[in-house]
């Protein structure tokens, strides 16, 4: 016990200090709110679909709900239903599996349908390309607009893919 509290005083404080408010993050979900406003007429639903990933994109999708990044407090909400959707994150390579349900889900879209694919394996299967199980990336089943590259991209990045997907 004693090593850990020691470990502890000697490491010292390895947080990261909280945003400010001009900080560029908080800056960007701003502008995406107001493109979103403008095009859809409300803030921007998303629907995020896993096709196959080893969830490593899913961890910084949800850094963009965190009290860090505020996507939420300013309006964006990840929605249940494809139907309510305005657009939808696809992460990992489309495993065979998931073929059907990702084409399903991008169906039943309401139009203006913005598709974002999110790291390296939704682009072209990554480290999964090749693989008996994978299909390949998510193009390869539904017309992507955006593609976020990444090996997982951090929300930085997803956040610059959603106003570029919001922006076209």
């Amino acid at each position: 016990m004693h090593h850990i509290l020691y470990r502890i005083l000697k490491t010292g404080i390895l947080t990261e200090p909280a945003p400010s408010p001009s900080d560029t993050l908080l800056a960007q979900a701003e502008n995406l709110s107001a493109l979103s406003y403008r095009r859809f007429g409300h803030s921007l639903s998303i629907r995020h679909l896993d096709a196959g990933s080893c969830n490593g994109c899913e961890l910084e999708i949800h850094l963009l709900n965190s009290p860090y990044s505020m996507l939420e407090a300013l309006g964006f909400r990840f929605v249940a239903s494809p139907r309510h959707a305005d657009l939808l994150m696809v992460t990992g390579p489309v495993s065979l599996h998931m073929k059907e349900a990702l084409l399903a889900t991008w169906e039943a879209m309401p139009h203006p349908k913005l598709v974002v694919a999110v790291g390296d394996c939704s682009l072209d299967g990554g480290v999964f390309a090749g693989s008996y199980a994978v299909a390949g990336g998510v193009d390869s089943v539904v017309p992507v607009r955006v593609r976020v590259p990444g090996c997982p991209p951090d929300p930085r990045a997803l956040l610059q893919g959603l106003i570029t997907a919001v922006e076209g």
